[in-house]
């Protein structure tokens, strides 16, 4: 979208809302027929005359999770004591929020011959939730490795779905990783520690020149940028995108 065009705004009804992970809520909103975005990027949700609000403010930014082919806008978010969130965890379904958007440029590379690394941990997995699925339904040739950190498997936004991913695309390899699992009540036969630069030579032993996309909280972003910078990779070949207020 050029700078000369308007961003789209619309009212939109909720359709519904799932639980995706412990704390972790995902809503379903109507998507009009003629509202498009990329894969990747974010927009504004403001409630209407909510019954309480704060000083944060009726507006919020979330990632898109849902797929531009998917019928209806999907966002998810942590749980937490906030006005906005204690509202939108409670609206009744059919209730209109106003949005805006899309935003960002957060996108996956064109050139398919350099493979995509995803590096995310916790609700920064939205959109690549988005990307990852665009990539399965176009059948894309691009070469995907999502590796995705999180306290137990409780706690992982979307992992079944992202499994389920990664057996209908065989270009996309999916390394969740645990770095609490003496707290979970789950079995585990996955990676555990954190994503460290041994992990990633351990799945990314033949790959070169690859590019690098980061999703998170800051404290994730900020140590795996660091991370990448120390093993020689450019910055020209990451991109981030922070999550905070989670």
């Amino acid at each position: 979208m050029s700078a000369t065009e308007r961003v789209p705004v619309f009212m939109a009804k909720l359709l519904s809302r799932s639980e995706v992970a412990e704390n972790t809520l995902a809503f379903w909103f109507e998507k009009p027929s003629d509202w498009t975005f990329k894969a990747g990027q974010f927009l504004d949700i403001t409630l209407i005359n909510p019954p309480e609000t704060d000083a944060e403010g009726n507006t919020r930014e979330f990632s898109i999770a849902s797929a531009p082919s998917e019928p209806t806008i999907m966002v998810a978010t942590r749980v937490r004591d906030s006005a906005f969130k204690r509202v939108l965890r409670s609206l009744p379904l059919k209730t209109q929020v106003k949005i805006e958007g899309p935003f960002g440029d957060l996108r996956l590379h064109n050139d398919a011959s350099r493979p995509a690394v995803f590096l995310s941990g916790g609700i920064g997995i939205t959109p690549l939730r988005s990307i990852l699925v665009r990539a399965a339904r176009e059948r894309l040739p691009h070469r995907l490795y999502l590796f995705f950190a999180n306290r137990r498997p409780e706690d992982a936004p979307f992992l079944d779905d992202i499994r389920s991913l990664e057996r209908e695309n065989p270009q996309f390899k999916f390394v969740p990783v645990m770095t609490q699992m003496e707290k979970s009540r789950r079995p585990w036969q996955g990676e555990t520690g954190r994503i460290s630069q041994e992990l990633l030579g351990k799945y990314l032993k033949s790959e070169k020149s690859a590019i690098y996309y980061i999703t998170g909280p800051a404290g994730l972003v900020q140590g795996m940028h660091a991370m990448l910078n120390g093993a020689g990779v450019d910055d020209d070949d990451i991109r981030m995108e922070e999550f905070s207020g989670y």
